[in-house]
């Protein structure tokens, strides 16, 4: 076949639409639990919203964690309420490597709802739960 750049000009690769999702969690004191996410989970956040403080978004890898904080205490709803066996996640979260941060977790002492272990699903991950009992599930596709 022949080379028609020159006639038609380079080929432009456009990317796909990317789409990502933010879980929003309410939580008691948005600024404690901007704090855990940080301190604990290695998060980072640039700054709150309101006087005082009632929202916040945290960051790491590329997903978006949202802190909202209510006039009114004690509303917060974590999945796993509703749930007759507890188990249900707040968010699940793909990540390169589950088994690092696994441990990065236990050594920072974040509270690990469930070990890390293969799926059936075809995931290795582990469940942690954060200081307001949201339940978050931190995984990676298992090859092969």
């Amino acid at each position: 076949m022949p080379d028609d750049t020159a006639a038609h000009g380079p080929q432009v690769v456009t990317s796909r639409p990317r789409w990502s999702v933010a879980p929003y969690f309410i939580v008691d004191d948005v600024v404690s639990a901007a704090n855990f996410y940080r301190d604990k989970m290695g998060f980072r956040y640039e700054r709150f919203w309101g006087e005082p403080p009632c929202f916040c978004m945290v960051y790491r890898g590329g997903i978006t964690v949202m802190l909202s904080q209510l006039a009114k205490s004690g509303v917060m709803r974590p999945n796993r309420l509703a749930d007759p066996n507890g188990d249900a996640w707040d968010a699940y979260v793909w990540v390169e490597n589950a088994d690092a941060l696994y441990d990065e977790f236990k050594g920072k002492g974040v509270k690990i709802a469930r070990e890390i272990c293969d799926q059936p699903y075809g995931c290795r991950d582990f469940d942690i739960e954060d200081c307001n009992g949201y339940r978050l599930c931190f995984g990676h596709e298992i090859e092969g």
